[in-house]
C-alpha cells in the first residue's frame, strides 16, 4: 500500500499535502452526494439512486485530470494568458446578464450550443480577475504607490467583473471583491489607498442596504434578485417575520445539524436529505454533519484551513511575486467560499447559494475549482523544481 502511494505521488508534482486535501475532499464528495442525491433521484423520477453518484464520479475524474494538466504547465504562462481570459470573460458576463439561462430567478449560466452544457460565467471571471490582478501587481511593484498609473487600472480590472456578477450573484461578487482586496494588501498597496478603498466600499454598501431595506416590495419586485436579498437579510439579521417558506432551508439544515450530534451516525443515515432543498450542493455541509457528526464537520473545516496554510507556505517559498500572488489569491478565494458555505449551513450567515468547493455536486464548479487547484500546484511544482536546480548548482 505504501509503495502504491509513493508511486502515485511520483507522478503528482507540487505540494503533496494539497494533493491529499483534494483526494479527501473528493472522497467526502462521493459519500455525501451519493447520500444526499437519492432524494433528488426520487423527485426527478429518475429512480436510479446511483445516477447522480455516477455523474459526480465522472466530474471528479475529469477534475483530477484537468488539475493534473494545469499543474504541469509552468505557472508563468498563466500570466501571459490572464489578460486574454479577462477580455473574454467580460462580454460573457454581459451576455449572461441579459440572455443567460435563468434558474431560480437568477441568470448566472450560459448554455453552450450543441452539447447543451451550462456553466457559470462568474467561475471563469474569478479565475480571470485573480490571475490578472496577480500579474498587474507583480509587474508594477516599483510603482505600487502611483494611484493613477497602477491602483486605478487594478481597481477597474476588479470592479468591472464584480459589478456585472453582483446583479444575479451577489455572494460570489463579494467573495471576489474581498479576495482581491486581500491580494492588494499582501501586494504592498499603500495603507492610505486601502483605507480609502474600505471607506468607499463601506459607504457604497451602506447606501445599498439602506435602499434595499427602505424600498417598498412592490418596487423591488421589478429589480431582479433584490426582493430575495431583502427577505434573506430581514429574516436572518432583523428577524422580521416573513412567509415560513423563506426560512424553510435554514430550519431543515438546523435540524440536520442537531441530529448529527458529536459522533458519526454513519454514511447514508441522513433523514433531512429528504426534506432539505439543495442538500447535495448549497447545504451539503449540513448533511455531512448529520451523517458524520460534529467530528466530521470539524474535520472538513480543518481540511480547508490546512489548504490555506499550505498556500501560505507556497507564498513564502515562491521565487517570483506573480506565483506568490497567484497561489494565495486562489487559495484564499477557495477557503473563503468554503467558510461562507459552512457558515450558511450552521446559520451564521443568510442563505447565499455558494457551494462547497470540490464537495458539492456540480459540473462547471468542479471544473473551475480543479483549474484553481491545478494552478496553485503549478506554482508549488515550479518552486520545487527551482529549489532542486539551486541545490544541484551549489552541490
Amino acid at each position: 500500500m505504501k509503495e502504491t502511494v509513493n508511486k502515485t505521488f511520483e507522478y503528482l508534482r507540487g505540494d503533496k499535502i494539497i494533493w491529499l486535501v483534494v483526494m479527501v475532499l473528493f472522497l467526502f464528495s462521493m459519500l455525501a452526494v451519493y447520500s444526499a442525491s437519492s432524494s433528488l433521484a426520487f423527485k426527478t423520477g429518475d429512480g436510479n439512486a446511483e445516477h447522480y453518484l455516477y455523474k459526480q464520479v465522472v466530474s471528479a475524474i475529469g477534475g483530477i485530470l484537468l488539475m493534473y494538466l494545469a499543474h504541469m504547465i509552468d505557472y508563468r504562462y498563466y500570466s501571459r494568458i490572464a489578460q486574454i481570459i479577462w477580455i473574454i470573460c467580460v462580454p460573457l458576463l454581459l451576455y449572461t446578464m441579459f440572455w443567460g439561462t435563468s434558474i431560480n430567478h437568477a441568470s448566472r449560466w450560459i448554455r453552450l450550443p450543441v452539447i447543451g452544457w451550462t456553466f457559470q460565467t462568474s467561475d471563469l471571471a474569478k479565475l480571470a480577475v485573480i490571475m490578472l490582478l496577480a500579474r498587474m501587481l507583480s509587474k508594477n511593484q516599483d510603482e505600487i504607490g502611483d494611484f493613477k498609473k497602477t491602483i486605478l487600472p487594478m481597481l477597474a480590472a476588479v470592479l468591472i467583473p464584480v459589478i456585472m456578477i453582483a446583479k444575479d450573484n451577489l455572494s460570489t461578487a463579494l467573495i471576489l471583491f474581498f479576495t482581491s482586496v486581500f491580494i492588494l494588501f499582501i501586494g504592498r498597496m499603500a495603507i492610505k489607498h486601502l483605507l480609502l478603498l474600505f471607506a468607499a466600499s463601506a459607504v457604497v454598501l451602506g447606501i445599498f442596504l439602506a435602499i434595499l431595506l427602505l424600498t417598498p416590495d412592490s418596487v423591488l419586485s421589478h429589480l431582479g434578485r433584490m426582493p430575495t436579498w431583502k427577505k434573506r437579510i430581514e429574516t436572518h439579521f432583523i428577524k422580521k417575520e416573513h412567509n415560513p417558506d423563506d426560512e424553510y432551508q435554514q430550519k431543515q439544515a438546523s435540524i440536520a445539524i442537531a441530529r448529527g450530534g458529536l459522533l458519526p451516525n454513519g454514511p447514508g443515515n441522513s433523514m433531512q436529505k429528504h426534506f432539505l432543498p439543495e442538500a447535495y450542493s448549497d447545504f451539503i455541509f449540513a448533511i455531512i454533519i448529520e451523517e458524520y457528526g460534529l467530528i466530521g464537520g470539524i474535520f472538513i473545516v480543518f481540511i480547508y484551513l490546512l489548504l490555506l496554510y499550505r498556500c501560505i507556505r507556497i507564498v513564502v517559498n515562491a521565487p517570483k511575486a506573480f506565483g506568490a500572488f497567484l497561489a494565495v489569491g486562489l487559495g484564499v478565494s477557495l477557503v473563503l467560499q468554503a467558510m461562507i458555505n459552512m457558515s450558511v449551513a450552521v446559520g451564521l450567515f443568510p442563505v447565499t447559494g455558494v457551494t462547497l468547493p470540490l464537495v458539492s455536486m456540480g459540473g462547471s464548479s468542479v471544473v473551475f475549482t480543479s483549474l484553481a487547484f491545478g494552478i496553485i500546484l503549478s506554482v508549488s511544482r515550479n518552486t520545487e523544481l527551482q529549489e532542486g536546480q539551486e541545490e544541484l548548482t551549489t552541490a
